[in-house]
């Protein structure tokens, strides 16, 4: 017998006693709730009551063509009549084989190799120690050192926290996480007055430069989220920072990682970040939307001279990490099928066409008083907001619901990632519904008597 749909409190309940849910303080969820979801179809999610909410941030930056999408859905009910899973280490099979080809002809070029995990943060781990490792295998185990940039963010594992500038995630860690060093970010809202954002992207590589030149010796890897800093509130730079980063990693000899886990697979406008400044980075880390949202998977794709400086008779000198769940071919399966609808559809072509259009429509919202800093790459919007409210972020979460929106502030910073299936009737509401929260957002708290 099959029992009764939950609804919303009934769902609640259940879940705050038996799911520790991430990336949260549980007690807050006694006075700010959970929202349960029960279905979701294209942009919109819906509870067990009926109310639906635009998915404007895509469940966490990964669904790409929308929620319960017929073709993703097709592929994996096919491959879950053939093969579901079978263990990477020592055997094959034809999805993580058809990916990894077809990655190979997508990437930049030269990235040739594939090597796969299940979340962003195992990617990171896996480009880290791959590059020390390939430092190793080449006769400089000195090379052992990283840099990032400040305010980065790479994940929560402990490798990938040593290279995350975010005190939050990093802070209660400190004392299990090896110091790293930061160099100064390209983030455009820093720039001086009068300074374009490609004049202070140079400036900033100088900063690079300078570092490279007194500890090249001891560094094995600069790891970059292309383009744009997520957590660091969608901070936007110009593609010459990265076009000097490359320049400045292979003349001083250290690996360039582009962590593209948020902004690859067309979100900042091209397939690939890395495209817009025209580079091959030595290690690219792929995840979120690689799947379409549907299935954990990832993937570090690197060049044939790091491949081959581990390709020897020694056991001890080949790359010893793995996963239980590696090249899963669900996973793989579906990101087959996300593949095949960014050919079959032309999406980067009407992404550009509805960002245009998301652009034209935004204009009340981006001269709004409160509104600073609006800015715009490819399927991302971001903006600031001046508030009177220290709990921002929380009252714009919980507006934005009763306005029918799934938002996802960063601190005073409210930004838009939707799924690229997003019409524009869906822009429309998104925009305006926006509009009328930033001025709620806008008015004095009511003093307490």
């Amino acid at each position: 017998m099959t029992p009764a749909a939950p609804n919303n409190a009934e769902l609640l309940a259940r879940s705050h006693s038996a799911v520790w849910h991430p990336c949260s303080q549980m007690k807050h969820y006694e006075t700010f709730p959970l929202l349960p979801i029960a279905r979701g179809k294209g942009v919109w999610l819906y509870d067990y009551d009926g109310d639906r909410y635009l998915d404007a941030v895509s469940s966490w930056w990964v669904n790409l063509f929308g929620h319960s999408n017929p073709a993703i859905n097709a592929a994996l009910v096919s491959q879950l009549e053939t093969l579901e899973h079978v263990m990477l280490a020592g055997f094959t099979h034809e999805p993580v084989v058809r990916l990894s080809e077809r990655l190979r002809e997508l990437a930049p070029p030269g990235l040739g190799h594939c090597s796969y995990a299940s979340d962003g943060a195992s990617a990171i781990e896996i480009a880290l120690k791959m590059s020390a490792h390939f430092w190793r295998n080449t006769g400089h185990p000195h090379k052992t050192q990283f840099i990032s940039l400040q305010n980065s963010y790479h994940g929560e594992t402990l490798g990938a926290l040593s290279v995350t500038d975010v005190a939050l995630f990093r802070d209660a860690y400190s004392a299990l996480i090896r110091s790293q060093a930061t160099v100064m970010s390209p983030d455009s809202r820093h720039a001086a007055a009068g300074e374009t954002a490609e004049d202070y992207a140079l400036r900033c590589a100088e900063v690079l430069e300078s570092h490279l030149q007194h500890h090249h010796a001891q560094l094995a890897a600069f790891i970059i989220e292309p383009l744009v800093q997520g957590a660091a509130g969608m901070a936007m730079y110009h593609p010459v920072y990265l076009r000097r980063a490359r320049e400045l990693c292979r003349q001083y000899a250290v690996h360039l990682i582009a962590d593209e886990i948020a902004v690859g697979m067309g979100r900042t406008g091209t397939l690939f970040a890395c495209e817009q400044a025209g580079i091959t980075p030595d290690f690219l880390c792929l995840s979120k939307g690689i799947t379409g949202g549907y299935l954990p998977l990832s993937v570090v794709m690197t060049t044939d001279e790091i491949y081959q400086a581990f390709y020897t008779d020694e056991t001890t000198r080949g790359f010893l990490h793995s996963h239980s769940y590696t090249g899963n071919p669900l996973a793989c399966r579906a990101a087959l099928a996300t593949l095949d609808i960014f050919a079959q559809d032309d999406v980067l072509s009407q992404n550009r066409q509805k960002a245009a259009y998301l652009n034209s429509i935004a204009q009340p919202l981006r001269e709004h008083r409160a509104v600073k800093n609006w800015r715009n790459t490819g399927m991302i919007w971001a903006f600031e907001v001046d508030s009177p409210h220290h709990d921002f972020a929380q009252r714009c979460f919980s507006l934005a619901l009763q306005n029918e929106l799934l938002l996802r502030p960063i601190a005073n910073t409210v930004y838009f990632m939707p799924p690229y299936v997003i019409g524009e009737p869906e822009m429309d509401h998104l925009v305006q519904r926006t509009l009328h929260l930033v001025e709620q957002l806008c008015q004095q708290p009511q003093s307490k008597t």
